[in-house]
Order: C-alpha cells, then structure tokens, then sequence
C-alpha cells in the first residue's frame, strides 16, 4: 500500500476523464505521491482506504503503531480535494476528511493540480 511516484500526466487526464473504480486507485495513489513530493516528511499519515496511505509533512517521524496525526477518507472524497473541487474546510465540516493530531491541515498543499501535473 506505500506511495511510490507520481503517475504521468497523460494517464492522470486520462483517469480524471473516465472514473472508473480502476482510474480512483491510480488517482488517489498519484495524488498522495504528489502530496508526498511536495511535502516531504514522516509526522502525519494520510490513509485512503482502501487504496494508498502515506507518510508526509515534516516533523517528528512515526515508526510504531498509530501515528499522533492522522487524516483519513475516501477516494472520492481525495480525489476532490486535490483537484481544488473541494475546499479543505468544507471536507473537514462535512465530516467528508476526519484529521487528528498536529499538522493534518492539508489547505496550503490543496489542490494538488497544476499545469505540470
């Protein structure tokens, strides 16, 4: 389940055009590979099951057990908000994102879309 790299771009226009259960798992992985090349580091876990969790954002690193900070939701829900078609705020109001612990707010990496994305 770890994160490896970015996908390319083409297939992520591709994925982001179609939607099909097999397109969410390639977008979510791609999206938290960005995420994990834009903010390196080991204190927060960003878990989308059942497809991908990661590693990001600098601070204290977690080696055992449940780490300190955590978000967690759904493909869909990942999906939007690294597309910029859900706002952070919103998902975590909504109940859409549950985040615990120091760091799990995501809204300086959102979106995670871009021109060389």
């Amino acid at each position: 389940m770890p994160v490896r790299r970015p996908a390319a771009p083409e297939t992520v226009a591709a994925a982001l055009a179609t939607r099909t259960a097999a397109d969410d798992k390639l977008l979510t992985k791609h999206f938290l590979a960005v995420l994990a090349d834009r903010a390196p580091g080991n204190s927060v876990e960003v878990r989308i099951p059942p497809y991908a969790a990661a590693q990001v954002i600098p601070g204290v690193r977690h080696t055992r057990g449940t780490p300190p900070a955590v978000i967690e939701t759904d493909a869909a829900t990942w999906i939007a908000l690294a597309t910029g078609k859900l706002e952070w705020q919103a998902a975590i109001a909504s109940g859409r994102v549950l985040a615990s612990g120091e760091r799990t707010d995501l809204t300086a990496y959102l979106p995670l879309t871009d021109t060389n994305d």
